[in-house]
């Protein structure tokens, strides 16, 4: 395991964080405004991108021609009481998708609490405000993402995503996606990584089964493998729940339900409202936590179990 990380913070832009070890900037963390003439058409939120593995290969995408808004790895509410934090156009049932620019929001910084590297551990502590498309406040996030578990004799690292979102209406927030909306299996909401178009048709993972599939299922973990553009060799993302991730309450394993494609492009995302909308009421808190690995090389179902069993909660 690496000594340290190195982290540095380009204010008003962007955080990366390098092992110092490989050379390698493992994140970029981008909070600053996009200047581009589409940017409020996309819903400006923070995001990750470029995202590497410690060989150093790029494993997210950027303003892909199909979807503009999709910004390597970011936290979306794609249905958010009428409102389109996801960006682009809205999914409208009996319509299809319709630009509504109207309906779209955004997500903005608010300040950091915490920046800072330490015990081969880099951490982004950040809140940010959550508005529809006139600016109102809907919602204070406080988010965490720290980066840990940096071992180049593994060949991989890990990020932990937390967000805990608090809603400031005086009525419920609505989170849904666009299945709730009536579109079959299209429940992408909240933490959504695209991968590199040559991941395309990549290969897709879980606990008990294999291939694209797996959308709308249930399981702790996902995992996505593809091949690299450019360099040689490929690379896997893990994708998992934290084991309090349980917004229905219910007992005996993860209520949530992966959103996954590996054609017409890749794109995970553990989706907080696949098949039914969840409410927060005025005041309380929504918290998620999720880890995303990545590693070199194509890992297979046992390799995974086995660093997960090793890399506990």
């Amino acid at each position: 395991m690496t000594a340290g990380l190195a982290l540095v913070h380009t204010h008003g832009e962007r955080i990366t964080v390098t092992d110092p070890a490989t050379g390698v900037a493992l994140l970029a963390y981008v909070y600053g405004a996009e200047g581009h003439a589409k940017a409020a058409w996309e819903a400006p939120k923070p995001y990750v991108h470029p995202l590497r593995t410690l060989s150093g290969a790029v494993v997210t995408d950027y303003r892909p021609n199909d979807h503009r808004w999709h910004k390597g790895l970011a936290l979306t509410a794609s249905h958010l009481s009428g409102a389109n934090l996801w960006g682009g156009n809205t999914y409208v049932h009996g319509k299809g998708y319709l630009e509504l620019p109207e309906r779209v929001g955004s997500m903005r910084h608010a300040g950091f609490d915490e920046v800072a590297a330490f015990d081969g551990r880099a951490v982004i502590a950040e809140r940010l405000t959550w508005h529809p498309y006139d600016g109102a406040l809907w919602a204070d996030e406080v988010r965490r993402i720290e980066v840990h578990d940096v071992e180049p004799a593994v060949g991989a690292w890990a990020l932990t995503w937390t967000s805990a979102v608090t809603n400031r209406r005086t009525e419920p927030l609505r989170f849904g996606s666009p299945t709730t909306a009536g579109r079959e299996m299209a429940g992408y909401t909240g933490l959504f990584w695209r991968g590199p178009r040559a991941f395309r048709e990549g290969r897709v993972l879980a606990p008990d089964g294999e291939g694209p599939g797996l959308m709308g299922r249930q399981a702790p973990w996902l995992a996505y493998s593809g091949e690299h553009d450019g360099v040689d060799g490929r690379a896997t993302l893990v994708f998992a729940h934290a084991p309090e991730n349980d917004h229905a309450g219910s007992a005996g394993g993860h209520p949530a339900h992966w959103f996954v494609r590996n054609d017409p492009f890749a794109a995970v995302a553990p989706s907080w409202a696949f098949f039914d909308e969840l409410e927060l009421a005025p005041g309380d808190t929504l918290t998620r936590r999720y880890r995303v690995v990545v590693a070199d090389g194509a890992w297979e179902r046992e390799e995974i179990a086995e660093y997960l069993r090793a890399h506990p909660w």
